[in-house]
């Protein structure tokens, strides 16, 4: 019996062969591509001549390449359609995973070879890109402990293998969780939902086999019912349940899991002497310390407590003109909010949807890339691993430049957000190899014959995945270790959060935002009302993000806290968070942190980026021109083509001539004139 993982993949551009995967083919996939990773590792640990460029760091580039291909199908799989075979393999595979890499990262004669190599590199005649990669390996072999020895080795090897079993189990538990509970509706229950909530309440309840209406913990249906539901004892039994994944008592808690996973966090970075995570973590970032990371966090607080303090005294006036005495909570903002944005922008959910319906925004996408850099967009007939995802190739000019594949809507198998990843990323070591990028979100799926409507969130999200796509399918490097989006944390969300902005654009929604049915444009009055209405709620929006990321800071900035959850609570009393905004993403069940290490101790980066792609955009709000081709041609140059081979800061003031303030960030987000 051949296994497809391991044959040669013969599906258009490299596909990997989603109609003849079988989930019994991962797990032999993964045993002999991992045995042929270390072979090829022990080769040039063993290599008896001199080390150099060639035969130390473009060996390892090209060591691993059937294991990232087994790997990048079987995890893209495992995020975007688990089942419990693939959960049960990606559990047995976590420690196995961490133990190869402790293998490659802590041996002592590989990383001897790769210190010769970097000790030398002045006298190498080594290009740029080359010497950042070597500095990039140098360090990463460094930070993996490859300059420990004895217990110390040991002790680190065996946190490493169990972190990753932890950042699994959190995974899996809060996706049980999502996946577990729903709330039946009744008719009575509908009161006040616009027909595009209701639809999308009925193709949740059909998904489960059931009659009727059912709500679900995906965004895209329990935001819209907080925000104009009027029926407040179901909004606080769906807030409720929405807020307190993970944190249940029963088999899919995970405060212990959180706890133990800050202990060895905080042990691991002592082993390499580091005070604390966070200053081990933050140190190759932009941020590169704690303290900076505090000081913008703390600079953007302030304006932005006091904007949501304004709010909601303006929000509970209305609760109170409702007959209802008290405070206003938690499950009561969003639909308030909803409510004084109607009043004051005459703008409300239901009369935006049908304007904004799934596949002209894909198409606004795909033509601002195409205006702004050139690209083109084909739809693709070819076996994909879903139904419901849709595959493009993307030339420039006629030359292929990658596969993009869209998986929008939200289903029981697929974890809650929205994420962009690759199949294969671009390289020019070995021959040309060009990017397969999935964007994945999770849209509420109409029910069938019907066109998915999106809210104006929705559609930004959308735009936001994008441009990491667009960071994938731009590169153009020579190694994929700095290919794409392999760059500091702090700054991967730049390219993503810039393209939000052209939604923002009069003349993209001019074209785009239509009707579903009459195919009318967005009226001229409701498109003003809109952008008028950008920064509406954004001090609701700012606390709730940044709460998050100071109490991520405050887990990983000291000593290790025993109980999360308390610090959690103390953390938000010293900030003054308001009574009516928790978290955007509370402890337990906060996956960008605890569900493996991406985010830890840098959620804040979505705002240490946005301090950039405020001040990226407004290069071409100065040139008076949204689409200005010698301000994108900068952008592709220095920044979406470059992906990790130059320092971030450098590809950032290669493209705008300095680094940016705080001052576009707040002025954008309507927080420059906030008490």
């Amino acid at each position: 019996m051949t296994n497809p993982l391991l044959e040669p993949w013969t599906a258009p551009f490299g596909l990997p062969p989603f109609d003849r995967i079988a989930d019994d083919d991962f797990a032999p996939a993964f045993e002999a591509a991992l045995t042929e990773a270390r072979d090829n590792i022990s080769a040039i640990a063993a290599d008896p001549a001199a080390p150099d460029f060639a035969n130390t760091i473009e060996a390892l580039e090209l060591a691993e390449e059937r294991l990232d291909r087994v790997a990048g199908a079987f995890y893209n799989l495992a995020g975007s359609d688990a089942n419990p075979a693939r959960e049960a393999l990606q559990r047995e595979l976590a420690p196995k995973m961490a133990k190869f890499s402790s293998e490659v990262m802590m041996n002592r004669t590989l990383y001897e070879r790769v210190r010769n190599v970097w000790e030398q590199r002045e006298q190498l005649s080594l290009t740029p890109e080359q010497l950042r990669v070597l500095d990039l390996y140098h360090q990463m072999f460094v930070r993996a402990g490859a300059e420990l020895d004895g217990g110390p080795a040991e002790r680190f090897r065996a946190i490493k293998e169990r972190l990753a079993s932890l950042g699994t189990d959190f995974g899996q538990k809060v996706l049980a969780e999502e996946r577990d509970w729903s709330m039946d509706l009744a008719e009575p229950d509908l009161e006040g939902l616009p027909e595009f909530l209701v639809e999308g309440l009925a193709a949740a309840a059909a998904e489960r086999g059931r009659e009727g209406w059912t709500l679900t913990l995906s965004r895209s249906l329990i935001v819209p019912f907080l925000e104009l539901s009027p029926r407040r004892e179901l909004r606080q039994r769906a807030y409720e349940a929405w807020t307190a994944r993970g944190s249940n008592g029963n088999s899919n808690d995970t405060r212990a899991i959180v706890a133990e996973t800050l202990k060895l966090r905080q042990e691991r970075a002592e082993l390499l002497g580091y005070p604390s995570y966070a200053a081990y973590k933050l140190e190759p970032e932009m941020a590169h310390t704690p303290e900076r990371v505090q000081e913008l966090l703390s600079r953007v607080w302030t304006p932005a407590r006091a904007k949501a303090e304004a709010d909601a005294e303006a929000l509970t006036q209305l609760l109170h003109e409702d007959g209802l005495n008290g405070r206003l909570e938690p499950w009561d903002w969003r639909f308030y909010a909803a409510r004084l944005r109607k009043a004051e922008h005459d703008l409300d959910e239901a009369a935006l949807k049908p304007y904004l319906q799934l596949d002209h925004m894909v198409e606004a996408a795909f033509e601002t890339a195409g205006r702004l850099f050139g690209l083109q967009f084909k739809p693709l007939d070819v076996p994909l691993y879903h139904a419901d995802a849709r595959a493009w190739e993307v030339t420039r000019d006629g030359r292929h430049m990658a596969v993009f594949i869209g998986d929008y809507f939200a289903r029981p198998s697929k974890r809650s957000g929205a994420w962009c990843s690759a199949f294969r990323s671009q390289r020019k070591l070995g021959g040309e190899v060009r990017p397969i990028v999935v964007n994945v979100c999770n849209f509420a799926k109409p029910a069938k014959g019907q066109p998915a409507l999106l809210s104006y969130d929705d559609a930004r999200t959308l735009f936001h995945e994008f441009g990491h796509a667009l960071h994938q399918m731009l590169s153009d490097v020579t190694y994929g270790f700095v290919s794409g989006t392999s760059v500091a944390r702090d700054f991967v969300e730049l390219p993503s959060q810039l393209y939000e902005h052209w939604l923002e654009v009069p003349e993209v929604l001019e074209r785009h935002a239509r009707h579903y049915r009459t195919g009318e444009p967005m009226p001229k009055e409701m498109l003003e009302r809109l952008l008028a209405a950008q920064n509406f709620d954004q001090g609701f929006a700012t606390v709730e993000y940044l709460a998050s990321a100071l109490v991520d800071l405050a887990f990983h900035e000291g000593p290790a806290p025993a109980d999360p959850m308390a610090k959690q609570a103390e953390v938000l009393a010293e900030i003054g968070m308001p009574h009516a905004i928790r978290m955007r993403h509370a402890t337990p069940h906060f996956s960008h942190v605890f569900a493996g290490e991406g985010y830890a101790s840098g959620y804040y980066s979505y705002m240490w980026s946005e301090v950039m792609d405020a001040d990226a955009f407004d290069a071409f709000r100065e040139a008076g021109d949204p689409f200005d081709p010698e301000i994108a041609r900068r952008l592709e140059l220095n920044i979406l083509s470059a992906g990790g081979s130059r320092d971030p800061a450098e590809e950032y003031t290669a493209f705008r001539g300095r680094m940016p303030g705080v001052e576009a960030l707040l002025r954008g987000r309507g927080l420059d004139d906030a008490a």
